[in-house]
């Protein structure tokens, strides 16, 4: 028997604990772990009936509910710092898509605390994650309606392939239509035409700087982006979608002020 094994294990074939067989070039699954802490900046404490929700999401789709791939519960809550630990199956994570950890305190079933920005992820590197969460004002007024102009817009996403964090897109359109931003690495110029939620951009004009490949191919498709831009939206989170003329999301931008 034992040289029947090690002859499996030489051609690359290993007996699974169940006495079947893995076939050559197939690998075993691996639970890993994300840990981190949850807090926040308001000197209150929490009810003893606070429930800290944590989750690692496939953020990668344009306008639409994220995918969890872990959710850890933390029920009573306790006070901060909160250490949570998320475990899920190496096999689920896939390259080039978006992941972030997201977190939310809910008393009672109302929403007391979440965090208001995308903490992106690389599941595979297994760092500790630090969260601080704002409050949610129960009794403030609705936000305002989202304005397209004078507003900078932060890409979130172009094309369906996310961004690079530290490669920052931006548009800004004036009362004018004179556009302004940057690509990536270059900044740029245009003139948008607008008529009610209809809009396309000219031409633009830019700087001429060489920056890595990735920046590059982010500037590259932002600006093929604006020129099959035919119309603009926004979701219930007040998030700018530009759309193509089929109703195909181009691009997605968080209002930075």
């Amino acid at each position: 028997m034992l040289g029947k094994l090690a002859e499996l294990i030489l051609f690359g074939i290993a007996p699974l604990a169940l006495g079947g067989l893995l076939m050559p070039g197939a690998a075993l699954a691996e639970e890993v772990e994300i840990v981190g802490e949850v807090s926040y900046r308001e000197r209150i404490a929490l009810p003893p009936n606070a429930v800290l929700t944590v989750q690692l999401a496939d953020v990668s789709l344009a306008d639409a509910p994220a995918s969890v791939i872990a959710e850890q519960t933390i029920d009573p809550a306790g006070q901060v710092p909160i250490k949570f630990k998320l475990l899920f199956d190496s096999a689920v994570i896939r390259p080039q898509v978006n992941y972030a950890v997201q977190a939310r305190i809910t008393v009672d079933n109302k929403l007391w605390f979440i965090n208001d920005e995308r903490h992106s992820v690389d599941p595979t590197k297994r760092e500790p994650v630090q969260l601080v969460l704002r409050k949610v004002d129960q009794d403030a007024a609705p936000p305002p309606a989202p304005t397209l102009f004078d507003t900078t817009w932060l890409a979130e996403d172009i094309g369906g392939k996310g961004v690079i964090d530290d490669a920052q897109t931006t548009l800004s359109i004036a009362e004018d239509g004179s556009v302004t931003g940057r690509g990536g690495c270059n900044g740029y110029f245009s003139q948008a035409t607008i008529d009610g939620e209809k809009i396309t951009f000219g031409k633009a004009g830019s700087t001429m700087m060489a920056c890595p490949d990735a920046i590059m191919d982010q500037e590259r498709r932002f600006h093929e982006a604006l020129e099959k831009t035919a119309s603009f939206r926004f979701n219930d989170e007040g998030k700018l979608f530009l759309v193509d003329a089929q109703g195909k999301d181009l691009a997605r931008f968080s209002n930075e002020g």
